[in-house]
């Protein structure tokens, strides 16, 4: 958010902390508790899948935990769509089974408090891990233990899905299911602008030019202002920027942001100067919809170059 002379950013204060600084702290958790967390991990990662996006990099560092102890996954910094992700080394992959296959590593790590695959060596592991060469502890409970062998399962076709995973005696035991809450919002409707007796109101006639921002609102909105460094932890981070910026025309503009959604399953509709992209499969709360909208802005190179 910005005012005219400051630029404010909000975050979520999460004060529990990483789930892995409590692995490390307290050693392994109890079966009981356990299951608690991985039963939240499911939760979230079964949302988002239904939402089609893929985490794709989970692991105990990107669990966090509030003051009640409630679960949050975080970092989608390597989060894709399914379409954006289809192939890798030739081979088809899913990120869906990858991201459930991280979440039976996380299990083995809360319950036994190490990894269920560990080599020096990348080729050694990566063999441990294709043969699902690794072992239980005995104090994994039996069902425990065919439950994470059958989402270790290397091959993502035979591994266990989801709704299997959910349905597990083993999950069930004290399980509550997600409920989702309906916010109290007071803002316009996405739809409304594609509605067709909305009526707007233009000063003059003529055609209806893209908004016009001042400085400070497009310094609020430029994603190429990464303030991410003061946040993330340096240790070997790749920088990731993009830049919602534009020297091309309005219309080509638009015409490229159509021609690079529809490959990606989205349905686009256009209204003047806005778009709303909508995916083709409907999740747990509708289809995900994107709102896009093009502004113009005047050059800033005045305003912070010096004269």
């Amino acid at each position: 958010m910005a005012s005219k002379t400051k630029i404010y950013i909000v975050l979520e204060f999460v004060t529990g902390g990483e789930l892995f600084d409590k692995i490390a702290s307290r050693g392994r958790l109890k079966e009981d508790e356990a299951r608690k967390y991985f039963q939240q991990l499911i939760n979230a990662v079964d949302y988002c899948h239904s939402r089609g996006v893929c985490h794709r990099d989970l692991k105990p560092e990107n669990l966090l935990l509030d003051a009640n102890g409630v679960l949050k996954v975080s970092d989608f910094g390597l989060s894709a769509l399914p379409q954006q992700v289809r192939v890798i080394n030739n081979k088809g992959y899913d990120g869906a089974k990858a991201d459930l296959w991280s979440c039976g590593v996380i299990l083995y790590v809360l319950m036994a408090g190490y990894l269920p695959f560990e080599e020096s060596n990348l080729m050694a592991l990566y063999k441990k891990i294709f043969k699902a060469d690794f072992k239980s502890p005995p104090w994994f409970s039996t069902s425990a233990k065919k439950l994470i062998s059958r989402i270790l399962d290397p091959n993502p076709v035979t591994r266990i899905t989801m709704a299997e995973v959910i349905e597990n005696e083993w999950f069930k035991k004290g399980y509550k299911p997600p409920s989702f809450e309906q916010p109290n919002i007071d803002l316009d409707d996405v739809d409304s602008i594609f509605n067709e007796s909305m009526v707007r109101l233009v000063r003059e006639e003529g055609p209806v030019a893209p908004l016009t921002m001042n400085a400070f609102e497009l310094i609020s909105t430029s994603q190429g202002l990464n303030l991410s460094s003061l946040f993330e932890k340096q240790m070997g981070l790749v920088k990731r920027e993009t830049r919602f910026t534009s020297k091309r025309p309005v219309n080509e503009i638009i015409s490229k942001i159509e021609e690079a959604a529809s490959p990606l399953g989205f349905d686009v509709k256009k209204n003047n100067f806005k778009l709303k992209l909508q995916g083709e499969k409907t999740g747990r709360k509708g289809h995900l919809s994107v709102a896009t909208e093009v502004d113009f802005s005047f050059s800033l190179r005045n305003i912070f170059l010096p004269k």
